[in-house]
């Protein structure tokens, strides 16, 4: 028995507390249940409840105090009050643990238990019923594509109960007993299936209900000796491919509902960040984020440390669950995107798409050491190239940069200088390069075994591409034009409302010496020389444009499209400013609906798209006049001057229009099995013989006119006229 004055708090709480000599704790508890007529301190009887002593306090069984009339102060001795003793062992909080004891871990409910089981897993809430004051939620998990249900009186337990669910439903118990961490595991009986599916191999039922069970129990109340130790706990479980699948609404992926450093801690439990280095100066600097999950490491970048942790979580789950935070993926909370447009089906795999752009950046920073005078960039462009899409042996063939075109002043006769040096330009122009050099491999039988290039025996073509090379293109923003003209903060993930706007997909041209395009106008798309030389600017079609145009007659170009048949893009990966709609419109979709009569092996090819995880900040510094470009076997990089179209040495860049025609010849010459072996007419006129390379490049012209996009715009024919160099 115990008593406890209700007036504890206030005029009885120093007789009292002292007379007992319990803590604070104990005076204050159940002081609401207690009830007086008066205060102690008037020396009336106090009406005094009693109990039996609680869980908590059962320690003060020694120190029992009844109530009594006798004496003062309703029936306590009046005693000198005497200063209270800190007694350790008096109190109800446990004393701490020696730090030689090891610490008794906690049990795990279903939901950490189903998280080892099935990493990647999703929980949704589907309905909320009954009053304000008593909600009943219903929460769904899907596991290898079954949803399982749960219900509760909170968030919490209805989570719990689904992952209950899911868990019986591939561990079988006696008598359908409810799967709960009390129940011992000897009573426990199975089917005799030896192996599980569903993603858990080569575990038998008996073995994996014994890992549940020492998970679920804290190790010393297990009777699994060899499992005792919770850091010594094998993880045997195999992630099956079904249940890393990223949920899909109407035959669309979606982003998950989470944000991704709070999937990561849900998914695993070892999950370690760590900023490794910042960059840059004081205003625009740059965080590198460091994820080790499993022993392994993840990087991200960012203009912060919360969104460089973020890329770090989205490149750990793209890895290690297949979970994608990719802008391609249909939004849960708009509406999805339009099936006909095909953009569900050209999402380039997360993984993939962050190798690609860390292989390009890598590529740059090593080809700029020695010269990082002209590291200074705005657009970084780069081609990368697999063979079976295997990505651990991706090669980098070109690396550029640049943002500008030639001036009209410095135009060349003799096909000496590049006219346009944007990076992503300038990267499909080092391609070529790269193509002419494996062609050149085949002029020497010792050495044609080497090529990506093979004999076309029952083509119109002399050569092909070896089966499953495919080229990526990376470009570190979207490419200037149609695919850039949007606001990335209004409606990033919806549907466009205005799909019918003039301004939508309209053919766009570079302006001489500046950043940015204009739309063309309609007249009959054509520049004179003379007129460019008077002061007229000299229009460049955009990037959006040339990379639409390499989409329907292939990126060789129109000299290499009498030897080869035509090469497309696999796929572009994008470093920021990614719009699924405004992109998909650009490379390829404004189009489709009126492209006809391509003569095969001609068609549109639609790229896969994606975007990587450390997306680039928006660089507002004063874009350089030069870039760089590299190509696989070049000892050293090349500086063009952007605005003569030479490089810094006032020489002849080695992608230009007179270095092509150069090598042209010699493989007509040289190459097996080519029927002309001699080139009698000059650039201008040797590409107009390619017939079906002209006539797949008339219909894309004719499309763009039928879309009501705008007329072609072509530089002055004198820039083709030159022949080759005896």
């Amino acid at each position: 028995m115990y008593v406890v004055c209700y007036n504890a708090r206030r005029t009885c709480y120093k007789s009292h507390y002292r007379a007992m000599d319990l803590p604070r704790s104990a005076i204050f508890y159940q002081r609401h249940q207690m009830y007086s007529d008066s205060c102690c301190f008037t020396k009336k009887r106090c009406f005094l409840k009693r109990d039996s002593i609680p869980p908590a306090l059962s320690h003060y069984k020694a120190q029992v105090v009844t109530g009594s009339t006798e004496g003062n102060m309703n029936g306590y001795n009046r005693k000198s009050p005497q200063k209270r003793r800190y007694d350790m062992p008096k109190y109800a909080v446990p004393p701490k643990k020696k730090s030689g004891k090891e610490r008794v871990p906690q049990p795990k409910n279903t939901v950490a238990m189903l998280n080892e089981l099935r990493h990647g897993l999703i929980y949704k809430l589907e309905s909320q019923t009954g009053p304000v004051h008593a909600p009943l939620f219903t929460i769904s998990v899907e596991v290898d594509g079954q949803k399982y249900m749960g219900q509760g009186r909170s968030k919490k337990v209805a989570r719990i109960e689904a992952a209950a669910t899911a868990l019986r439903s591939f561990i079988q118990f006696k008598d359908g007993a409810v799967l709960s961490p009390l129940k011992p595991a000897g009573n426990l009986d199975f089917t005799s299936d030896e192996h599980l599916e569903n993603g858990i191999e080569n575990v038998s039922k008996a073995k994996l209900v014994e890992l549940i069970y020492t998970l679920m129990l804290p190790a010393k109340k297990s009777n699994l000796t060899s499992l005792e130790q919770p850091t010594l706990r094998p993880q045997i479980f195999c992630m099956s491919h079904n249940a890393t699948k990223t949920i899909a609404v109407d035959g669309q992926k979606k982003v998950p509902d989470k944000g991704p450093v709070m999937l990561l801690y849900e998914l695993f439990n070892d999950v370690n960040f760590e900023c490794m280095n910042i960059d840059g100066a004081q205003n625009n600097c740059r965080f590198k984020m460091t994820v080790t999950i499993n022993d392994k490491k993840f990087d991200g970048t960012g203009p912060s440390k919360k969104l460089a942790k973020n890329a770090a979580a989205k490149a750990a789950l793209a890895s290690l669950c297949n979970i994608s935070y990719s802008p391609m993926m249909a939004p849960q909370k708009n509406t999805p995107l339009p099936i006909d447009d095909k953009s569900s089906s050209m999402e380039l795999p997360q993984i993939h798409a962050d190798t690609i752009g860390r292989l390009v950046l890598e590529k740059f920073m090593e080809v700029i050491k020695g010269q990082e005078a002209y590291s200074r960039r705005k657009v970084l462009a780069g081609i990368v190239m697999t063979e079976n899409m295997n990505f651990c042996e991706a090669k980098v063939i070109s690396v550029s940069t640049g943002t500008k075109c030639v001036s009209g002043e410095h135009m060349s006769v003799n096909g000496a200088v590049l006219n346009d040096s944007h990076a992503e330009i300038v990267s499909r122009r080092c391609l070529l390069k790269y193509l002419y050099a494996q062609l050149d491999l085949q002029c020497n039988q010792a050495t044609a075994y080497q090529s990506i290039f093979v004999r076309n025996t029952d083509g119109q073509y002399p050569y092909k591409l070896k089966s499953g090379v495919h080229f990526h293109l990376y470009i570190n923003t979207a490419p200037c034009g149609d695919a850039r003209i949007f606001s990335p903060h209004e409606n990033d993930t919806g549907v466009d409302k205005h799909p019918n706007r003039k301004a939508r997909g309209q053919l766009r041209t570079k302006i001489e010496s500046g950043e940015g395009t204009i739309p063309v106008k309609s007249s009959d798309g054509i520049q004179t020389w003379d007129g460019v030389l008077q002061g007229q600017r000299l229009l460049t079609m955009s990037c959006s444009d040339k990379i639409a145009r390499w989409n329907i007659v292939g990126i060789q170009g129109s000299l290499l499209s009498a030897i080869i048949e035509p090469v497309y893009l696999h796929s572009i990966v994008l470093g920021s400013l990614l719009h699924p709609e405004h992109m998909y419109r650009a490379v390829c979709g404004r189009i489709e609906k009126s492209i006809q009569g391509l003569p095969p092996p001609y068609h549109l090819n639609k790229p896969r798209l994606a975007l990587v995880t450390s997306a680039e900040p928006r660089n507002q510094a004063k874009a350089p006049n030069f870039g760089i470009n590299w190509t696989i076997g070049d000892t050293e990089l090349e500086v063009v001057n952007s605005l003569t179209g030479r490089t810094i040495g006032g020489q002849v860049s080695r992608i230009t229009k007179q270095a092509f025609f150069d090598k042209y010849g010699f493989l007509m010459k040289n190459l097996p099995g080519m029927p002309n072996r001699k080139v009698t007419k000059d650039y201008g006129e040797t590409k107009a013989d390619v017939k079906d390379y002209q006539t797949a490049k008339q219909e894309l012209f004719s499309a763009f006119k039928r879309e009501d996009l705008g007329s072609w715009l072509k530089k002055p024919i004198e820039q083709d006229q030159f022949g080759l160099v005896e």
